[in-house]
């Protein structure tokens, strides 16, 4: 057996454990939304074309804050359309969010927000020449499943409200 394999294993539940109830589902979904510091973010272009992109974030038990350049396709994409999924985790333990974006400027915030986001992600876009901005995300709607027995309860979120 691959180490990777192996690794793959302890991080997954053990077979036959069935599916965690909802609660538990939203524990280890604001664990995940606390502890872990990158993302994948997708927008779409005003023609609808896709764009994901690996970002990091931080999230202050409310938002998700992620930094991206201004001009670039997912900063022009996220301003045009005001709205984002996002997800955290693997394909068997997954996070999925999607939520309205306010576009803020690198200077919008207090500073200890953005110390913060440099603290927890080891990046900083506050100093950088390029024209970078916050993407604050509000969630909307939340889901998490890590395999196909917790399809059915999947939704944690919705209309900005936690069902649990």
């Amino acid at each position: 057996m691959r180490a990777a394999d192996c690794l793959l294993g302890l991080l997954q539940e053990p077979a036959g454990s069935g599916p965690r109830p909802r609660a538990e589902r939203r524990r280890d979904t604001e664990r995940r939304l606390a502890e872990d510091v990158d993302l994948w973010l997708a927008g779409a272009s005003p023609d609808g074309d896709p764009y994901l992109v690996p970002l990091s974030f931080d999230w202050d038990g409310g938002t998700l804050l992620p930094a991206t350049a201004a001009d670039g396709p997912t900063g022009r994409n996220l301003a045009a359309g005001r709205g984002t999924r996002l997800a955290l985790g693997h394909t068997r333990d997954v996070t999925v969010v999607e939520g309205g974006v306010e576009v803020l400027a690198m200077d919008a915030l207090p500073r200890s927000r953005g110390d913060r986001f440099a603290a927890r992600t080891g990046f900083d876009p506050r100093g950088l020449a390029a024209d970078y901005r916050w993407f604050r995300v509000t969630p909307r709607r939340v889901q998490a499943w890590r395999e196909e027995d917790e399809l059915a309860g999947r939704e944690l979120m919705r209309d900005g409200r936690w069902l649990v």
